[in-house]
């Protein structure tokens, strides 16, 4: 049944927590990335998990507004990935006895959608992580805390998002949704094999530091138990590796949720080429690029004008400095080499030669 659609699976977990029967786990590939696996002795071939698999939502058409935006409180701002505009809107849905999903890390340093319900908790998912996070049993907790008329804002990635509309089957006016602007999703288990390479026991990672450089050079920053080490995200190996789409899932080199009209009610993302768009607007501190996709969208700016700072920019020109709105990025000649060196035990190899200065 929905095992059909593996090459265009982004591995929500939207047909595993529908299903009636619980006849569908979610299993890791060699890359390290989930699918489903049905267990035909307890399906009963309902059909539903592919009907409502996200792949299938309908197109729709939004009213939208694009601004460019940063977070008043510099301080936030300074340990936001951008410009520290989420902090805001969680912060609201915090103050009116809201529940915020985001993504953090657990004790690995893989990434998984969790639930915050105080503003303490909320450092956990500022700044970028730039990992498949694992959604969990958060569209259960959604659902549940929606249902007892709690407030909740969710934050995942486009497809993410509509996998909770999948799984929600319906509309609430207590739920705000925000995607984000996905270069793609990286090779989970390149991950732990780079972390493993690091060969230090790790207490906190950054993947977007302002600390010692501006938001567009930014640095990849680790802190271990005797010290902290930041590398350019140009010279990181890691890096290397996902921003030339060498390692990323098979969906994202032809992802369906790439378009203007998204089904989130937000989308937020870096606003690369602000200065091409909006001159003045960029003091080199970091610059969000919001956009509202709906009437409760913007609703809650409204209310929360007083904290973020912006400026409405046409959304044409936006895009066209930030083409993974719309467009999937195109394999690496490399991508099968150096999975076949991952699932070979070989991945440092590749490691060492990048760090050497070597070419993928």
């Amino acid at each position: 049944m929905i095992e059909i659609f593996r090459k265009q699976c982004t591995g929500c977990r939207a047909c595993e927590k529908m299903c009636k029967k619980n006849a569908i786990e979610m299993v890791a590939d060699e890359k390290g990335f989930l699918y489903p696996k049905v267990n035909y002795k307890k399906c009963i071939e309902c059909g539903l998990c592919k009907l409502r698999c996200p792949i299938n939502n309908e197109e729709k058409e939004n009213d939208i507004k694009a601004y460019a935006a940063f977070n008043k409180n510099q301080e936030i701002r300074e340990n936001s990935s951008s410009g520290g505009v989420f902090t805001v809107f969680a912060e609201y849905f915090l103050d009116k006895g809201g529940v915020v999903f985001g993504v953090g890390f657990d004790e690995e340093f893989k990434a998984e959608n969790v639930k915050v319900e105080n503003k303490g908790d909320l450092k956990k998912l500022r700044g970028a992580k730039y990992l498949q996070s694992n959604t969990k049993d958060t569209y259960l907790e959604a659902k549940k805390l929606l249902e007892e008329g709690k407030k909740v804002y969710y934050s995942g990635t486009p497809c993410q998002i509509e996998g909770l509309y999948s799984y929600l089957g319906k509309q609430y006016e207590n739920l705000i949704t925000q995607d984000l602007i996905c270069h793609g999703v990286p090779s989970p288990k390149v991950w732990e094999e780079y972390l493993k390479y690091k060969g230090k026991k790790i207490k906190d990672i950054r993947f977007r530091s302002k600390e010692k450089c501006t938001w567009e050079n930014y640095e990849l920053s680790f802190t271990y138990e005797d010290g902290k080490e930041s590398i350019n995200h140009n010279k990181d190996v890691y890096m290397n590796l996902f921003l030339k789409d060498v390692i990323l899932r098979d969906s994202c080199y032809n992802c369906k949720f790439k378009k203007e009209n998204r089904m989130s009610d937000i989308t937020l993302a870096d606003f690369w080429g602000i200065d091409e768009v909006e001159k003045g607007f960029n003091d080199k501190r970091g610059t969000s690029l919001l956009i509202l996709n709906s009437a409760k969208a913007k609703d809650l700016v409204e209310k929360l004008r007083d904290k973020i700072e912006l400026k409405e920019v046409d959304l044409k020109k936006a895009i066209n400095h930030n083409k993974s709105m719309v467009s999937s990025v195109k394999k690496h000649e490399k991508s099968n080499e150096v999975f076949k060196m991952l699932e070979d035990g070989k991945i440092f190899e590749i490691f060492k030669s990048i760090e050497e200065g070597g070419v993928i």
